[in-house]
């Protein structure tokens, strides 16, 4: 059953501690704005990224004991989550909505895709597509420097980090191509990530995540880990080689906003408990490469155009 459609013109989203989650979230928040909502958005990354969502309230990750005050004045209130990042959501608010079951379906569809169609299906936002509704700042060149290439080494958590000195191996083949490689990793990763400069390959110090969003931007391509930045780069439809631990994960969680290959490194290893532990071994810097090559042959002869280079369509049609 559809929610009584008066409900969603007050809405507040709360997003995820994980960069990800966020942009994922970010979906739901763009069609409700589309149909006519009036929407605000609670959470650390969207908040530094906000700049990059004009025209919408974003306000800094409320604190628990406040939440249930903040979240009182809107009529609905969504997180992915049922406990994180605000425990027991469900109790905080009469009209709370969690989509934890979109992330555990079985589905073939990424979680954009899963998000598109509960605004559509479970919400009654009949226009309600992928897009999260970012948009470049002003003074930035959408892939201005053709030949970088971001490398995000590192994820949430280890098994989900291919080996470091296969990474450096792929950034030596890249640049041999004539290629500028670039890792880019937190400031608290840098330290152990230094040891890149050694050889040649570069390791910029980017700061907050604006300016990560801004330098990723006008890079030509990304390759990393099952990891945020990724969803990152494909938002901002920068071409993006994702590395998977397993098939499974790579359906759900895969970066399906522009244009990106999945590459899973547990192919041909037999049980899960394997996959899990091999996955990295497995996977060689030729075969990333290989990939990475059937990337770029794929956007030479089918460029995409990035969302807000066209005007949305008013969805006047469907307001609540």
């Amino acid at each position: 059953m559809l929610p009584d459609r008066t409900r969603l013109e007050s809405t507040a989203l709360v997003t995820s501690p994980a960069i990800g989650d966020s942009l994922l979230l970010m979906t739901v928040a763009h069609n409700l704005r589309r149909h006519g909502a009036a929407v605000t958005v609670f959470g650390p990354h969207i908040h530094a990224l906000r700049a990059w969502f004009p025209g919408l309230d974003i306000q800094p990750a409320p604190a628990a004991a406040d939440a249930p005050a903040q979240l009182s004045r809107f009529r609905t209130v969504i997180q992915l989550h049922d406990h994180r990042p605000l425990p027991d959501f469900t109790g905080l608010h009469p009209n709370a909505i969690v989509l934890e079951e979109l992330c555990r379906r079985r589905s073939p569809q990424s979680m954009a895709q899963r998000l598109a169609e509960f605004s559509r299906s479970g919400l009654g936002l009949v226009q309600a597509g992928t897009y999260n509704g970012i948009v470049p700042p002003s003074g930035l060149t959408h892939r201005r420097h053709a030949e970088r290439v971001v490398i995000h080494p590192t994820a949430s958590t280890p098994d989900k980090c291919w080996l470091p000195g296969r990474f450096i191996a792929l950034g030596l083949k890249l640049r041999r191509a004539g290629f500028d490689p670039q890792f880019i990793v937190s400031p608290a990763e840098r330290p152990r990530w230094e040891h890149v400069r050694s050889h040649g390959l570069g390791l910029p110090d980017l700061g907050a995540l604006d300016k990560v969003a801004a330098w990723v931007f006008e890079s030509g391509w990304f390759i990393g880990n099952d990891s945020g930045i990724g969803h990152l780069a494909s938002n901002l439809h920068v071409p993006t080689l994702s590395l998977f631990m397993r098939q499974g994960g790579a359906r759900t969680w895969r970066p399906d906003w522009g244009p990106g290959l999945v590459l899973v490194g547990s192919t041909g290893i037999p049980t899960g408990k394997l996959k899990e532990k091999l996955w990295k071994y497995a996977l060689t810097s030729g075969r990333v490469a290989r990939a990475f090559a059937q990337l770029r042959a794929r956007e030479a002869a089918q460029p995409s155009p990035p969302p807000w280079s066209a005007a949305l369509p008013a969805a006047s049609a469907a307001q609540p």
